[in-house]
């Protein structure tokens, strides 16, 4: 079956799918000898070249992560500043690439999934698909159920109408001015759960990513480690994204062994 170049050329791991189409629209990109054009496609055995260079197309099973970010990491490839990537921890990939479903900021720590399969990815982003994200947050200030309630109902922000579908108390800090609550967002908007508690004149000390959908971090899965997804998981992450999981053989795993979806519980996070 026939894909579109960027496609095919993404999932080959030689850059986003965005890159790629710029690559195609400098004329860069050529199939059987002709130059492409945004919106061609292509077979496995086509003959595919960019800037004059063949490309080897190498079908492999695609292959996703669960990783546990700590705070302080950007979910850039690069950064001008030097700061670590998220990118640097992962495993080593070879005619593929992988691909963040979504970001966390620099400072916020928690779950965050991975895969090489770009089109899986989009899907799982994209807000139609209304996939629940709870994280922990500390908050210092004074929280009533008025602060809560309007986060419940919608705060205009500058990007538009946001809210909190759920919001639950969490432990106490002893003798401590902070307080912890779990709130669950349909939306992956930048710093939108920071910015909604902002907005009612309340600062966030500490956020965590507990879950994505299904999905929550092992008890097993400290910071900064990642697990492979396996079997029903991989499962699981396609039909989440409205996808018939695909039937791949096992890829050989190295990294620790554990179950994604397996819950450390509602505890204050570490």
């Amino acid at each position: 079956m026939a894909d579109k170049l960027q496609k095919i050329l993404a999932n080959a791991g030689l850059g986003s799918r965005r890159g790629i189409e710029k690559w195609i629209e400098e004329g860069r990109v050529s199939v059987n000898g002709q130059v492409s054009s945004i919106g061609d496609r292509a077979e496995d055995t086509d003959r595919i070249f960019v800037d004059g260079k063949p490309i080897k197309i190498i079908t492999q099973a695609h292959r996703h992560l669960l990783y546990n970010k700590p705070p302080n990491e950007i979910c850039s490839r690069n950064d001008p500043e030097g700061r670590t990537s998220v990118f640097k921890r992962l495993p080593r990939l070879e005619k593929q690439r992988w691909i963040s479903v979504g970001r966390l900021d620099y400072s916020t720590s928690g779950l965050l999934l991975f895969t090489t399969d770009g089109a899986l990815a989009n899907k799982l982003m994209h807000p139609s698909f209304q996939i629940e994200r709870e994280y922990a947050v500390r908050v210092l200030g004074h929280v009533t159920e008025e602060k809560l309630t309007a986060m419940r109902e919608g705060v205009l922000l500058e990007d538009g109408l946001a809210k909190f579908t759920d919001i639950q108390k969490g432990q106490e800090e002893d003798e401590s001015a902070n307080q912890w609550y779990y709130v669950v967002i349909m939306e992956g908007r930048n710093r939108e759960v920071r910015r909604l508690w902002e907005s009612q004149d309340l600062t966030v000390s500490r956020l965590k990513r507990t879950r994505y959908g299904s999905f929550f971090i092992p008890s097993s899965v400290k910071s900064g480690k990642s697990i492979e997804l396996k079997g029903r998981d991989v499962d699981d992450l396609y039909l989440m994204a409205g996808v018939e999981p695909v039937k791949q053989k096992q890829h050989r795993q190295d990294s620790r062994k554990g179950k994604g979806k397996s819950s450390q519980g509602r505890v204050k996070p570490n």
